[in-house]
């Protein structure tokens, strides 16, 4: 019989660690809250760098998860070590109990509620949105706050990252390169529309990422300006009125928008970090679930037979969390051959 394996979260992490165990020879059993696997990758257009249709990856995931078991619409109620030792008993809201000597969390992130940010107006100016908003109309999704042709669309990046004042000291990681991908399809859509992009630092560490950023300035005529949003405003006929600081020219800079699009940046779960602090699972100081180390042990907890993989200990990009799905089905195979 072969053994069972929960994994909490169906996103993409979820999905790929789902398919290697499978070929290894257990029973993956994925519990997802949503009523479809895939999680945000799911809701995303396209992918950097190279424009990878976002569908294409969970279509190419899902098709290997035949004879996977997978609970959606379902979370964990309790989750609690069995009378045998480093073994867990847990408990689904559909009422199905799994017993397990591995659980593998890939409840990924949420994003930053862009609201809690009031000086950029999200909820309060039509015309304000977040990246997620964008990709998710991108994909067919009607959304009015986007104008039907805009003539100049500004992207402020770091929203709730890399600020004490929002909590989160830390960088998000995708969202520079988010917001050239957003970008320079927004320029693709609207060519005769000015976009603007309000940078405090570009960190562009990826593979292709530096070029992707050359070829908004060079091939699309994005205007990237190193400086924060201060304030933003609506003029009486209902366009964005922008304050920010250009640093690099040093002084002010005020600019009239149609579309405004917050990049909204990555922070831990609340209902991961309830359930990890009554496991007595190390959370670190980013809010996110700390592994056992940052370089030899990544996917690995403080408690046996617990594992990660992906965003739900710190932001990642999409191939990160593949490989890092990878990594974690690898070693709980290594953990249960051992056992």
């Amino acid at each position: 019989m072969k053994e069972n394996v929960v994994i909490i979260g169906g996103g993409i992490a979820g999905m790929a660690a789902a398919k290697q165990l499978q070929v290894l020879g257990y029973q993956p059993i994925i519990v997802e809250q949503k009523s479809t696997l895939g999680g945000h990758v799911s809701q995303w257009y396209k992918l950097f760098p190279d424009m990878t249709p976002a569908q294409d990856v969970i279509d190419e995931l899902a098709k290997d998860l035949k004879g996977v078991n997978v609970f959606l619409e379902t979370r964990v109620l309790n989750w609690e070590r069995s009378l045998l030792q480093h073994e867990y008993d847990v408990t689904l809201s559909n009422g199905v109990q799994i017993h397990t000597k591995a659980v593998l969390v890939a409840s990924g992130f949420r994003l930053f509620k862009a609201a809690k940010k009031e000086e950029y107006g999200y909820g309060v100016y039509d015309h304000v949105i977040t990246n997620a908003d964008l990709e998710r109309w991108m994909r067919g999704r009607e959304d009015k706050r986007i104008p039907a042709k805009p003539r100049a669309i500004g992207f402020v990046h770091c929203v709730g990252s890399r600020d004490l004042k929002a909590g989160n000291s830390q960088c998000s990681k995708v969202c520079c390169t988010t917001a050239i991908k957003q970008a320079i399809e927004m320029k693709e859509r609207y060519p005769e529309a000015e976009i603007y992009c309000f940078y405090m630092d570009l960190r562009l560490f990826g593979k292709k990422y530096e070029d992707f950023y050359i070829n908004a300035q060079r091939d699309f005529g994005v205007h990237f300006i190193r400086g924060r949003v201060s304030e933003v405003g609506e003029t009486i006929d209902g366009r964005l009125q922008v304050k920010a600081e250009d640093t690099l020219q040093g002084k002010p800079l005020k600019v009239q928008l149609d579309l405004l699009v917050l990049m909204s940046g990555m922070v831990c779960n609340v209902e991961t970090q309830t359930w990890a602090k009554e496991l007595h699972l190390n959370i670190d100081n980013d809010g996110f679930l700390k592994s056992a180390d940052n370089v030899m042990h990544i996917v690995e907890s403080n408690r046996p037979g617990i594992f990660y993989a992906g965003a739900c200990t710190g932001t990642k990009t999409v191939p990160e969390t593949l490989a890092e799905a990878n990594a974690a089905a690898l070693a709980i195979h290594k953990y249960l051959s051992d056992d």
